[in-house]
Protein backbone atom coordinates (compact mmCIF):
# COMPACT_ATOMS: atom_id res chain seq x y z
CA UNK A 1 0.00 0.00 0.00
CA UNK A 2 1.27 3.48 -0.87
CA UNK A 3 2.60 5.34 2.19
CA UNK A 4 0.21 8.28 1.72
CA UNK A 5 -2.75 5.89 1.48
CA UNK A 6 -1.56 4.28 4.73
CA UNK A 7 -1.48 7.70 6.38
CA UNK A 8 -5.02 8.48 5.20
CA UNK A 9 -6.20 5.02 6.35
CA UNK A 10 -4.73 5.65 9.81
CA UNK A 11 -6.25 9.13 9.99
CA UNK A 12 -9.69 7.77 9.06
CA UNK A 13 -9.32 5.02 11.68
CA UNK A 14 -8.45 7.60 14.34
CA UNK A 15 -11.66 9.48 13.52
CA UNK A 16 -13.75 6.33 14.01
CA UNK A 17 -14.70 5.42 17.57
CA UNK A 18 -15.57 1.71 17.73
CA UNK A 19 -16.05 -1.49 15.73
CA UNK A 20 -19.82 -1.24 15.20
CA UNK A 21 -21.28 -1.43 11.70
CA UNK A 22 -22.10 2.27 11.88
CA UNK A 23 -18.48 3.07 12.72
CA UNK A 24 -17.21 0.88 9.90
CA UNK A 25 -19.44 2.75 7.49
CA UNK A 26 -18.26 6.06 8.95
CA UNK A 27 -14.65 4.91 8.55
CA UNK A 28 -15.19 4.05 4.87
CA UNK A 29 -16.86 7.41 4.23
CA UNK A 30 -14.08 9.31 5.98
CA UNK A 31 -11.37 7.35 4.19
CA UNK A 32 -12.98 7.98 0.80
CA UNK A 33 -13.35 11.69 1.61
CA UNK A 34 -9.69 11.90 2.65
CA UNK A 35 -8.59 10.22 -0.59
CA UNK A 36 -10.66 12.65 -2.68
CA UNK A 37 -9.28 15.61 -0.70
CA UNK A 38 -5.74 14.34 -1.28
CA UNK A 39 -6.40 14.07 -5.03
CA UNK A 40 -7.75 17.60 -5.07
CA UNK A 41 -4.73 18.83 -3.13
CA UNK A 42 -2.38 17.27 -5.68
CA UNK A 43 -4.20 18.83 -8.65
CA UNK A 44 -4.53 22.15 -6.83
CA UNK A 45 -0.78 22.29 -6.22
CA UNK A 46 -0.08 21.84 -9.91
CA UNK A 47 -2.70 24.31 -11.14
CA UNK A 48 -2.75 26.78 -8.22
CA UNK A 49 -1.63 29.81 -10.32
CA UNK A 50 -4.52 29.22 -12.73
CA UNK A 51 -7.10 28.44 -10.03
CA UNK A 52 -6.27 31.64 -8.11
CA UNK A 53 -6.43 33.93 -11.14
CA UNK A 54 -9.99 34.95 -12.07
CA UNK A 55 -8.94 36.14 -15.53
CA UNK A 56 -7.15 32.89 -16.32
CA UNK A 57 -10.14 30.88 -15.04
CA UNK A 58 -12.35 32.67 -17.59
CA UNK A 59 -9.83 32.23 -20.46
CA UNK A 60 -10.89 29.47 -22.83
CA UNK A 61 -7.70 29.50 -24.91
CA UNK A 62 -5.45 27.32 -22.75
CA UNK A 63 -3.72 24.29 -24.11
CA UNK A 64 -5.58 21.02 -23.56
CA UNK A 65 -3.33 19.91 -20.69
CA UNK A 66 -4.08 22.93 -18.49
CA UNK A 67 -7.76 22.96 -19.44
CA UNK A 68 -8.14 19.29 -18.59
CA UNK A 69 -6.45 19.72 -15.19
CA UNK A 70 -8.52 22.73 -14.18
CA UNK A 71 -11.76 21.21 -15.45
CA UNK A 72 -11.03 18.00 -13.53
CA UNK A 73 -10.32 19.91 -10.32
CA UNK A 74 -13.55 21.90 -10.57
CA UNK A 75 -15.65 18.85 -11.50
CA UNK A 76 -14.29 16.71 -8.65
CA UNK A 77 -14.71 19.48 -6.11
CA UNK A 78 -18.30 20.19 -7.18
CA UNK A 79 -19.24 16.52 -7.37
CA UNK A 80 -17.88 15.52 -3.97
CA UNK A 81 -18.16 18.73 -1.97
CA UNK A 82 -20.54 21.13 -3.67
CA UNK A 83 -23.47 19.27 -5.16
CA UNK A 84 -26.30 17.91 -3.06
CA UNK A 85 -27.93 14.81 -4.53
Amino acid sequence: MNERIRELWTKAAELTNDDSWQSQTEFMERFAELVVQECLRQVEEQYKPVLEDDIMMKDTHWDGYVQCGVDSYVAIKLHFFGVEE
